[in-house]
């Protein structure tokens, strides 16, 4: 549908608020959905099923469509993609599924990361931390395989317990027009970025710069880096976890990007 064949649909919506003319405009949006659960689904990795994260996205596009004000001056696809986002991952903290060995995991490999971090001066490799850990190569990738789903959790809770208004943030959408004080956030955040990628590995760093820089897609990256899908996974999900160190709030920028 084009832009102007999208507008008309829009404001005949306004108007009459038609039970027709909303389920036209779910059926032109769904594929907003499968990019946002495909994105969160790269994320998570093969914890949750990518036809689960659509499902749960659905609402979101939904309430999207319900409460977007289409005379602010505001794109629809930004307003419902944080809808999206959200609803899915309202959803799996619904589920409270993580168990709790999974927690104590991550706050175990903080540790172990830390202390090696403290006794080298240096960035701690898989390797070392597995060491440290007393758990082999292969048991420490299933271990952050496992992280993906809280750290992709604990971030969106941290989003939300850090915002002015609460759950109402996500009616909020950034201006384009950035100020003096985003200028300097954007710079530190490109500073940040490129500090974080010196943390990767060459195929952790090809996969992030693929993924994120050049949108390609998961089975894309695979065929480029002659590896399986659930490669090219693992390799995002351990790229994410080392640059969560350097990133800290910003890693909702790599999340939020595509």
């Amino acid at each position: 549908m084009k832009d102007s064949e999208r507008q008309k649909l829009w404001d005949d919506y306004s108007k009459t608020h038609s039970p027709q003319l909303r389920e036209k405009i779910i059926i032109e949006y769904a594929p907003l959905v499968k990019v946002v659960a495909g994105r969160l689904s790269m994320y998570l990795g093969y914890n949750v099923e990518y036809d689960d994260l659509v499902g749960y996205g659905v609402f979101g596009l939904i309430d999207a469509i319900d409460k977007f004000d289409a005379k602010k001056d505001v794109k629809f696809e930004t307003y419902a993609s944080l809808r999206i986002r959200g609803s899915i991952l309202d959803q799996i903290r619904k589920m409270d599924w993580i168990p709790r060995t999974i927690r104590q995991r991550q706050r175990q490999i903080d540790e172990a990361t830390k202390a090696v971090e403290a006794e080298t001066g240096q960035n701690a490799t898989d390797e070392q931390i597995a060491d440290k850990l007393g758990i082999t190569q292969d048991e420490y990738t299933e271990w952050q395989s496992q992280m993906a789903v809280t750290n992709v959790i604990s971030l969106n809770e941290f989003n939300d317990n850090n915002s002015d208004e609460g759950s109402a943030s996500r009616d909020t959408i950034p201006s384009d027009e950035a100020g003096p004080e985003e200028v300097v956030e954007q710079a530190e955040l490109r500073k940040m970025l490129a500090d974080s990628l010196e943390l990767l590995t060459e195929k952790e760093r090809k996969v992030i710069l693929l993924y994120y820089y050049e949108e390609l897609t998961l089975k894309e990256i695979s065929n480029i880096l002659e590896v399986s899908e659930s490669r090219v996974s693992q390799l995002h999900v351990k790229a994410l976890s080392k640059m969560r160190v350097k990133l800290g709030k910003y890693m909702g920028y790599l999340t939020d990007t595509r």
